[in-house]
């Protein structure tokens, strides 16, 4: 009798068991229900009807009723359009260029701020405003500083002997230089306080052992910082390649894409394509080209992360 009965509250304490998880897991579920049932109807079913569109040619103007299937004529049709290509090409420059730019700057000042500054906190919110300042107002301050004429930049680099300074965005050599360096202003806040929260995580231990084998400040940045940083690091790298894909204001504000198509990139393509010239059909191909671009660089990126810590 007593081992049926100790069975008996064995099982009865399995069930409360049993029947507690799965309250949770329906207060759980119905926490995330809202935000499930949000992803679906501003996420997916927009992404899966622009995959519909980039087969199709349509005039959003005209109605749903005026779709008309066109096959892949959309995606074909990208191999000979010379302005895709450039958008392209200047996307890639930009994002090959700006990110380890700034990745580099935003690390050692993120070693500076962390080590040697007083006042750390009010330089880290200086640092981080440009990363939550209006892009908007952001590219139109940057516009006054590269007037060809009377920009403080050009002016500056009067002074000090340029008898030619650029003319930034008014010339189609360095009207994406321009873009970039409005990048790697506006980047570089954001990845100063990533490197500092990864800093910290860093035992001082290891700093001191090092100092006592005689290593110097390069060496221990190179042999100690750089190693404990590599998960941040990547981090970083990769939600900074995904961000300068996406890059649009200062493109939209700054220079429109010219002189000529010198600085459009691909997501102002897309936009002009859509809105301005109404051809939702090849726009949606277009976005399904950067998503793919996206997504085969991600993954790029964790497999070669992935084989190293192998």
């Amino acid at each position: 009798m007593i081992k049926i009965s100790t069975l008996a509250k064995i099982r009865t304490e399995k069930a409360k068991t049993l029947n507690l998880q799965r309250k949770e897991n329906l207060a759980g579920y119905a926490f995330i229900l809202l935000n499930f049932f949000g992803y679906i109807a501003f996420k997916l079913i927009p992404l899966l009807f622009a995959l519909g569109l980039s087969f199709s040619d349509w005039n959003f103007v005209s109605g749903l009723k005026n779709i008309k299937f066109a096959g892949i004529s959309n995606y074909s049709k990208l191999f000979s359009d010379s302005v895709f290509i450039t958008s392209l090409i200047n996307t890639v420059i930009y994002g090959v260029v700006m990110v380890p730019i700034a990745i580099f700057l935003s690390l050692l000042f993120a070693v500076i701020l962390n080590e040697y500054v007083f006042g750390k906190g009010l330089l880290r919110l200086a640092f981080y405003l440009p990363n939550v300042s209006s892009m908007v107002a952001v590219s139109v301050v940057w516009m006054i500083l590269f007037l060809p004429s009377y920009g403080p930049i050009n002016q500056f680099l009067s002074a000090i002997g340029f008898e030619k300074p650029p003319r930034w965005l008014n010339a189609s050599s360095t009207s994406l230089l321009s873009i970039i360096i409005v990048g790697i202003w506006q980047r570089i806040g954001y990845n100063i306080i990533i490197f500092l929260a990864g800093l910290q995580g860093i035992s001082k231990s290891l700093y001191e052992s090092a100092e006592i084998d005689g290593a110097n400040g390069i060496q221990k940045f190179f042999y100690i910082t750089i190693p404990s940083l590599s998960n941040t690091m990547f981090l970083i790298t990769m939600l900074s390649f995904i961000s300068s894909f996406q890059v649009f204001t200062p493109v939209q504000v700054m220079t429109q894409g010219g002189p000529g198509n010198s600085s459009s990139v691909l997501v102002y393509y897309i936009y002009k394509t859509a809105f301005q010239y109404s051809d939702i059909g090849y726009a949606s191909a277009m976005s399904w080209v950067l998503f793919f671009l996206v997504f085969i660089f991600c993954a790029g990126r964790i497999l070669v992360s992935n084989r190293k810590k192998e």
